[in-house]
C-alpha cells in the first residue's frame, strides 16, 4: 500500500498485456523541522497537518523514519530506470515530455491537436497512462501517430520502468518527439522521473486558480505550464493573473503559455516551444 495516496498492488498492463505488479508511489522527500518528536499530526486553528514529519506524509502505524527509508529505496530504483531511459532518448535525439495534470484538463485533446499540427514536420509517438481502458491511445492512433497504452490498475502514476517497457515496444524513430501522457493526478507523478526532458503541467481554466498552491510539488517540478481551455474564459470567473501569480509563488521561473486546444488560440506558441526543444535534442545527441 502506498504511504502517500493509497494506491496498492494492481496489474500494470501495456496494450493489454500484464508486465508486472505495481506496488508503490510517493512524494518528493522534504525534510522539515517539526516541533513534535513523535506525533505526526500538527493542529493549527481549524487545520490538522499530517505532512509535518520528516517524510512529508503520514501512514497509520508506520514511523516517519520507516517511510523515509521506503521512499528512498523506491525512488532510487526508479531513478536508475529513468537514467537508462534518458540515456537512450538523448543518444537518439528524441525530445520527450511528461504531460501531467488533474483529470479533465484536456491533455488528450491537446495531444491530438498538437500531432495534427506537426504530423508532416516531425515523427511523433505517444505513451498513454491511465488506470484502465485504452480510449486515449485509440484517440491518438486515429491521428496516425503510434501510441501505446499503459494501464496502471490501482496505481496512480507512471514510473520509469513502465515507460522503458513502452519505449521498447514503440520502436521510436531517431530525432523524434515523444509525449508521455501521465495518469491524471497532481500528486504522485511529481515525484517520479521518467527520463523525460521536461515535465509540462497543464491547468485548465475550468479548475480553480489555487491549484498551484494546493499541489505545489507538481508546479515546482514542472518546466512549463500550459493554461488550457482559455476559450471558456468569457463564461467563467477564473482569474488568469491570479493563477499565474500562484504558480510563480511556487516556481518563479515557470513559463506559462495560455491556449485553447479546441479553438487554436495560443497553440502556435506551444508548437514553437516544441520545435525548439526538438532542435536542441537533435544537436545534443
Amino acid at each position: 500500500m502506498c504511504t502517500t495516496c493509497g494506491c496498492g498492488i494492481g496489474q500494470t498492463r501495456i496494450n493489454g498485456e500484464s508486465i508486472r505488479q505495481h506496488k508503490y508511489s510517493s512524494k518528493p522527500l522534504r525534510f522539515r523541522p517539526v516541533k513534535q518528536s513523535v506525533a505526526h499530526a500538527h493542529h493549527h486553528n481549524d487545520t490538522i497537518h499530517f505532512g509535518t514529519g520528516i517524510a512529508g506524509t503520514h501512514a497509520p502505524g508506520m514511523s516517519q523514519a520507516r517511510m523515509v527509508k521506503i521512499e528512498r529505496d523506491i525512488l532510487s530504483k526508479n531513478n536508475a530506470y529513468a537514467d537508462e531511459n534518458r540515456r537512450y532518448l538523448c543518444e537518439h535525439g528524441i525530445f520527450s515530455l511528461n504531460l501531467v495534470s488533474s483529470p479533465g484538463s484536456g491533455k488528450t485533446t491537446l495531444l491530438v491537436e498538437t500531432i495534427q499540427a506537426l504530423h508532416d514536420q516531425l515523427p511523433i509517438a505517444v505513451i498513454e497512462g491511465d488506470q484502465q481502458t485504452d480510449r486515449d491511445a485509440a484517440c491518438i492512433r486515429a491521428t496516425g501517430a503510434p501510441a501505446i497504452q499503459i494501464n496502471t490498475g490501482k496505481g496512480c502514476h507512471l514510473d520509469a520502468h513502465m515507460v522503458g517497457q513502452a519505449m521498447q515496444q514503440l520502436s521510436l524513430q531517431d530525432d523524434s518527439l515523444l509525449f508521455i501522457e501521465n495518469v491524471g493526478n497532481l500528486v504522485c507523478p511529481s515525484s517520479f522521473d521518467l527520463g523525460e526532458a521536461h515535465k509540462v503541467v497543464i491547468l485548465s481554466v475550468t479548475e480553480g486558480e489555487d491549484k498551484p498552491l494546493k499541489y505545489p510539488d507538481m508546479f515546482h517540478a514542472a518546466d512549463l505550464m500550459l493554461l488550457n481551455k482559455c476559450d471558456l474564459l468569457p463564461y467563467l470567473t477564473f482569474n488568469v493573473d491570479l493563477a499565474i501569480e500562484y504558480a510563480h509563488r511556487v516556481n518563479p521561473a515557470l513559463p506559462v503559455i495560455q491556449l485553447s486546444a479546441t479553438q487554436g488560440g495560443g497553440m502556435q506558441a506551444w508548437i514553437d516551444w516544441l520545435k525548439k526543444g526538438c532542435q536542441q535534442a537533435t544537436v545534443c545527441k
